[in-house]
């Protein structure tokens, strides 16, 4: 799809907040390691547990989310803030909430994989594959109700293997749910390589056996992930069903935090480093004249300190009162 053809507004617009899920990931992922060194303790630090960052994913959420009304539902994995930036989830509250503070979106009971915001219809889960049911599920909720929302699932090239999102696509594909199924391949399942793990070299083409269209797309390029998942949400909202875009991104950091990445050739991380979305995009808007030097500089420094802020605030919200630990939280019992 030509610049021409997208608002200068619309492009500015996602080109803020790749370069916002970018400069967010890579400050959590500094603060991460703050108490964690020299020795690795996982518990240690204001951020405790595992942290999935996104860096080198930002053009899978922005080229989809950018369709998106806040009436629609976004069902992300555990690498999900790239989609919860880019679908408008409360910014303050999320940090909050991975700091596992009580300002946080579920009073820091649910850190960074377990991220709710009903505001704006987005949720993920730590569950590898639990993304594609739910999302049906609000996809029947849509056609019961003679609505037009539509929702998106997400879910990594290791979890296509999963028999959720084969159970998943066909139920949707036979009852022509609104459902976009997106599948981030970054290449890696955790540390397994796609090539060891997948039958199929683009998951897209299993779209096939369902009757479903499926599109494999180059995530360097935002544009074409904006094309292709503007036709899968139109196409969606008119009653004719899912579609799948596999959007192949680059992971530009470890599968967690304070992972070693001893699995992976050092050829794979420079190959990644020159895929990034965010410079090629740069480039592109600086080339047609609707981004200058100046202004993208001016982007990043307030992009900057409004991060700053959030995390400022978070460090000086108060922990949950340890009273608080059973409550709104299911329990056994008789």
């Amino acid at each position: 799809m030509p610049f021409e053809e997208i608002s200068k507004e619309t492009l500015l617009s996602m080109y803020k907040t790749m370069v916002k899920i970018r400069t967010y990931e890579e400050t959590l992922g500094k603060i991460y390691y703050e108490g964690k060194t020299p020795t690795f303790d996982i518990a240690a630090g204001p951020i405790p547990g595992e942290l999935h960052l996104s860096s080198g994913q930002e053009s899978s959420a922005v080229g989809v989310c950018i369709h998106l009304r806040p009436d629609d539902a976004v069902v992300g994995t555990h690498r999900a803030h790239n989609f919860a930036i880019a679908k408008g989830v409360d910014l303050k509250k999320m940090t909050c909430e991975i700091f596992g503070k009580e300002t946080g979106l579920s009073r820091g009971k649910g850190g960074h994989m377990h991220l709710f915001d009903p505001n704006v219809n987005f949720s993920c889960s730590g569950i590898v594959g639990a993304s594609f049911p739910q999302a049906v599920g609000v996809g029947i909720a849509s056609k019961m109700q003679g609505k037009d929302y539509v929702a998106v699932a997400v879910g990594g090239d290791g979890a296509a293997n999963q028999g959720t999102f084969h159970e998943s696509l066909n139920l949707a594909a036979t009852w022509k749910l609104p459902v976009i199924f997106v599948i981030e391949d970054n290449n890696w399942a955790i540390s397994v390589p796609k090539e060891k793990s997948t039958a199929v070299s683009q998951n897209s083409e299993r779209a096939k056996g369902y009757g479903v269209p499926g599109v494999s797309i180059d995530g360097e390029d935002v544009i074409a992930v904006y094309e292709v998942a503007k036709e899968a949400v139109e196409r969606a909202r008119r009653g004719e069903g899912p579609s799948l875009v596999e959007v192949k991104v680059s992971r530009l950091r470890g599968h967690f935090e304070g992972d070693a990445q001893v699995y992976r050739p050092k050829e794979d991380f420079e190959i990644a480093m020159k895929k990034d979305p965010i410079p090629t995009f740069e480039k592109k808007l600086l080339e047609k004249d609707i981004l200058t030097e100046v202004s993208a500089k001016k982007i990043k420094e307030d992009v900057e300190e409004e991060i700053q802020e959030l995390i400022e605030f978070a460090r000086n919200s108060l922990y949950p009162d340890p009273k608080e630990a059973l409550q709104n939280v299911f329990a056994g019992g008789d």
